[in-house]
């Protein structure tokens, strides 16, 4: 009788490890997550090694504003996440790469640009980013804990 209790208690501690491993993975890919920001893109806003706290609803909900700070897939990489803030919307008219030269934002494209715009890899180099790309939106800063703060503008 002793071997079924056993198996029994063995077998409920793994059915819990798997019920809470799906409601992680679902609250990290659905809900939001933790990001660690690397490169001087962001400066000063956010340095490298910063650690962010996102939310994976407003992108998905399509309520993204100007000057969102995003997570997103680089365009140029699909491998590598980027983090950048959002300077047009659909319809806005934006400055490229070439100083004189402005374009229009097209419908379901967003313009980014890291706050460092003497050391960035933006929109203005590969132009609108697809919203589809975009997984999160920051939060706030939880890392360094003395420069935690709320990153939202509203």
């Amino acid at each position: 009788m002793t071997i079924f209790k056993v198996l029994g208690k063995t077998c409920g501690f793994f059915g819990y490890v798997i019920q809470y491993a799906c409601i992680t993975h679902c609250t990290f890919e659905y809900i939001g997550d933790f990001v660690m920001c690397s490169g001087p893109s962001m400066e000063p806003t956010l340095e490298s090694n910063n650690i962010l706290l996102t939310e994976h609803l407003t992108p998905r909900l399509q309520r993204l504003r100007r000057g969102d700070i995003v997570i997103a897939k680089s365009p140029s990489n699909p491998k590598q996440n980027i983090c950048k803030r959002i300077t047009g919307l659909p319809g806005d008219k934006v400055k490229g790469h070439f100083p004189k030269r402005s374009q229009v934002v097209p419908r379901g494209h967003v313009w980014l640009e890291g706050d460092n715009s003497t050391n960035s890899s933006d929109s203005r180099l590969y132009g609108p980013v697809p919203q589809g790309l975009i997984r999160s939106r920051v939060v706030c800063r939880v890392w360094p804990l003395n420069k935690i703060s709320s990153l939202t503008e509203y």
